[in-house]
């Protein structure tokens, strides 16, 4: 269940609330929902209960009980704890397993939208260059999510901008009278390239550096964006997915795959070997019981240490796939949000929280060592695989390549 469908889930308890008498209120638009705050629990959280509370003339802490009693009664939810003043904190079944294999399902189309929705947008922006590729970017966001898009252009898009740059351009001109302009940014605009060459950077790096500032920042086109190091959030994005398509061949030379699973298994207790019983008697006995004692007792503190290694490393897992899997459900919603707001800066800045989450978790993937390859590094892959595929479905719609090496 992504945070979209869980939104939908919360507002159809209130509703169901408002049918029995139980709550009176007008329903909501929408109920949001995110990762659980500091005192929470579960897989999300939400505040609805708190929204509600004035409308319904009721404490908070009541709303949140009512509607924790149908959400608990639904599909695909285990547990509903009510904390703080009223917040609902939502456990979902198998949330990491079933997101992971929804998002292999989809692929690079993850957060897309299944079929048009007929609504038609039209789009004009001024001989610009930043935004003309920000209303390219629009477009691409805007048509994954169903709708019908048509570009134009105050005057004849530089011909850099299309073969260099990768703009589309539909029309140029006078815009229609309903055409909806793509303003150009407060900050200086780009100066107009040559029309051999736009800028030293390359499309790739000129477009994130057009794209991934807030509209009213002033991009910025110098070479820091074609450095390969942390400090380049395109790099650390680049590289993250690159990471991931390294991580799938490499595992296929080991020989398993990526399965949707349980990446952090709780380790096993060790079985102790059972020795064969043998009849001895007197001072053979005795030693022989001794010689037993000291054996179980460095067999114990070997479980104790390896079982203190395993919680540590598991707990460092538990922590990166929680915050990579909250990164990985919210990325339908960040589209949704880039195309209602013509905003494909949240998009860039969505993909460098992914990747920042994403490339901790990548060195606990492969089996170290003589470790033979278990369920949980197949399920590791498959995590793996799926952040890949919203950092390169990510990265297209912004028009840039999402390499396989790097």
């Amino acid at each position: 269940m992504t945070p979209v469908e869980l939104s939908r889930t919360v507002l159809r308890a209130v509703r169901r609330a408002v049918d029995d008498g139980e709550l009176d209120v007008v329903v909501p638009g929408r109920a949001d929902v995110g990762p659980p705050g500091l005192g929470g629990c579960g897989d999300y959280a939400s505040n609805v209960a708190l929204r509600l509370a004035r409308p319904a003339g009721q404490p908070p802490l009541r709303v949140a009980e009512i509607l924790r009693q149908y959400l608990v009664r639904t599909d695909g939810i285990s547990d509903v704890v009510v904390t703080g003043p009223g917040f609902l904190n939502i456990s979902l079944l198998g949330t990491e397993a079933a997101l992971v294999r929804e998002i292999l399902r989809c692929g690079p189309r993850y957060g897309h939208a299944d079929r048009p929705t007929g609504q038609l947008v039209q789009l004009h922006a001024p001989h610009e260059l930043r935004a003309v590729v920000v209303m390219d970017a629009v477009a691409r966001i805007l048509r994954s999510q169903g709708a019908l898009v048509r570009t134009s252009c105050a005057g004849r898009p530089e011909p850099a901008w299309t073969d260099i740059l990768g703009v589309q351009v539909d029309a140029h001109g006078t815009p229609d009278a309903d055409a909806r302009p793509v303003p150009a940014p407060p900050a200086p605009p780009v100066p107009a390239a040559p029309p051999t060459d736009p800028t030293p950077l390359g499309r790739d790096a000129t477009r994130w550096a057009l794209l991934h500032p807030a509209p009213h920042d002033r991009p910025r086109l110098t070479a820091d964006h074609l450095v390969q190091r942390e400090s380049n959030p395109l790099f650390r994005v680049r590289y993250a997915h690159a990471r991931t398509r390294a991580l799938t061949r490499n595992a296929a030379d080991l020989g398993f795959h990526a399965e949707p699973g349980d990446p952090h298994p709780r380790p096993q207790p060790h079985s102790r070997g059972t020795a064969a019983a043998v009849q001895h008697t007197g001072a053979q006995q005795a030693a022989v019981q001794q010689a037993a004692i000291q054996e179980t007792a460095v067999q114990e503190t070997a479980v104790q240490e390896t079982a203190v290694q395993e919680t540590a490393v598991q707990e460092t897992a538990v922590h990166d796939t929680t915050a990579l899997r909250h990164a990985l459900a919210d990325h339908p919603r960040i589209l949704q949000t880039a195309a209602a707001h013509h905003a494909p800066d949240r998009l860039a800045r969505h993909l460098v929280t992914v990747a920042d989450a994403v490339l901790p978790f990548l060195v606990t993937v492969l089996p170290r060592g003589a470790e033979k390859p278990s369920a949980a590094h197949c399920a590791r892959l498959a995590l793996a695989e799926a952040a890949g595929a919203v950092l390169a479905g990510g990265l297209t719609l912004l028009g840039i390549d999402a390499p396989e090496h790097l």
